[in-house]
């Protein structure tokens, strides 16, 4: 687990403390590490969770299907993000979608309550953690918020243009990679794969972008 240490450091929760501090808190906050191949579900729907989780490797999505198998993504975890802290410290929320790995992946789990309850020796960096805490729920809140804009707009082409200039805007660069292929950009932004398919053509044809597989590049 040392290994990892230095993602962790980058991570929003373990913002302001050293390495050194992070290492004597993950026994503190009894870490497990836990490692699943691409496909794995890491909790299904209707789990209640005690832990906070952190993705050290691979990729994560966070998605829902219906009773008719029609499938939503509702975010991805990407290395060095935090999820399931929503559940983690509410009392007796069951989760409502499932994680599922991307890729070969490893998450670590903290105990919630270890994180919110300050331990005798009353360590300074264990206050940072808390403070971070509730700065990156803050900061997933208005990833939803982004996530609810994009997939209100009324069209297939009005949320492909609001999702890649976000996506644009976020990497710096008009020419970037974005982590779906074409269902699952599709499950994303809750439309018609085909539709979608059709409408990227209709905005290559008309300058506005180009891209090949999951490269993009707005024109």
């Amino acid at each position: 687990m040392e290994k990892y240490i230095p993602i962790l450091k980058q991570t929003h929760l373990f913002a302001g403390v050293s390495e050194k501090e992070i290492l004597a808190m993950l026994d503190c906050l009894q870490a497990k590490c836990y490692s699943y191949k691409k496909g794995d579900y890491v909790f299904r729907q209707g789990e209640h969770l005690s832990y906070i989780s952190i993705l050290l490797k691979g990729s994560l999505h966070i998605q829902r299907d219906d009773y008719w198998g029609n499938r939503s993504i509702v975010s991805v975890v990407r290395i060095g993000e935090m999820f399931g802290e929503a559940y983690a410290a509410s009392d007796g929320i069951a989760l409502v979608n499932d994680v599922v790995a991307i890729e070969d992946s490893k998450v670590i789990l903290l105990d919630v309550m270890k994180i919110l309850t300050i331990c005798s020796s009353s360590c300074k960096f264990h206050s940072i953690v808390i403070q971070n805490l509730f700065f990156a729920i803050s900061e997933k809140n208005r990833k939803l918020v982004q996530k609810l804009n994009h997939i209100s707009k009324r069209t297939t082409r009005e949320k492909l243009i609001s999702y890649l200039s976000e996506e644009a805007n976020r990497q710096n660069c008009e020419t970037f990679f974005i982590p779906f292929n074409r269902q699952q950009l599709a499950d994303f932004l809750s439309v018609d794969r085909s539709a979608m398919s059709n409408e990227l053509c209709k905005m290559r044809d008309e300058g506005l972008l180009t891209f090949k597989k999951n490269k993009f590049t707005l024109l």
